[in-house]
């Protein structure tokens, strides 16, 4: 029978500093974020049709090559631009930005609104500001990868933030029609041109 007396002391509880819990829940939400981009691309290569090549008795294997890269080229989306996908393509993209959005380019460069900076929960329904989002996450994905080099965030910031948040939060940008006032919340999607109609009895 073992000796109560020499039992293992239960150990000290481990108590994070709170200084420190902000930097610790900062992190999480970046690999969050990360997991979900991974998860994202995984998805996509899980998803992407497998052509394999049916070479017959007439055909050669350079032929058997040539048609299954032509079917590649023809099941591949013209563009990696958000507003080139449709369906369930786009839904998933969608999806993917909103993580970046929220977790990422919100947290860290969202800023406070007001009337010269508007803003909106809703900008996913703003196609304007979906398509400048998306192209920002794109070079966002370029150009802080390790390939980029050291210089990379540093062009991101100065060619791609910089300009996208003079447009996106401009007093007259997608926006502007929505909240410009934390304590009042707003949506309204305004109308767009309509297109000319050429050949049209005027």
């Amino acid at each position: 029978m073992s000796d109560p007396s020499k039992a293992t002391p239960e150990p000290e509880p481990f108590r994070v500093p709170d200084s420190d819990l902000d930097d610790l829940a900062s992190t999480l939400a970046k690999t969050m974020a990360e997991v979900r981009q991974h998860s994202v691309i995984l998805d996509r290569l899980g998803s992407e049709p497998v052509s394999t090549p049916q070479p017959t008795a007439d055909t050669s294997t350079s032929d058997a090559a040539d048609v299954d890269a032509d079917a590649d080229k023809a099941n591949a989306p013209a563009s990696v631009f958000i507003l080139a996908l449709g369906g369930e393509a786009y839904a998933v993209e969608l999806a993917a930005l909103s993580d970046w959005v929220n977790y990422l380019f919100l947290p860290v460069y969202g800023r406070a609104i007001s009337t010269t900076r508007p803003w909106c929960d809703q900008w996913h329904e703003h196609p304007e500001a979906v398509a400048r989002l998306h192209a920002l996450w794109l070079a966002w994905q370029q150009l802080t990868d390790a390939e980029a080099g050291l210089s990379g965030p540093s062009t991101w910031h100065r060619d791609h933030l910089d300009q996208a948040l003079v447009h996106l939060r401009a007093p007259d940008g997608p926006f502007a029609a929505c909240t410009t006032s934390p304590t009042r919340p707003n949506h309204r999607v305004l109308a767009t041109p309509a297109p000319e109609l050429t050949g049209a009895t005027r």
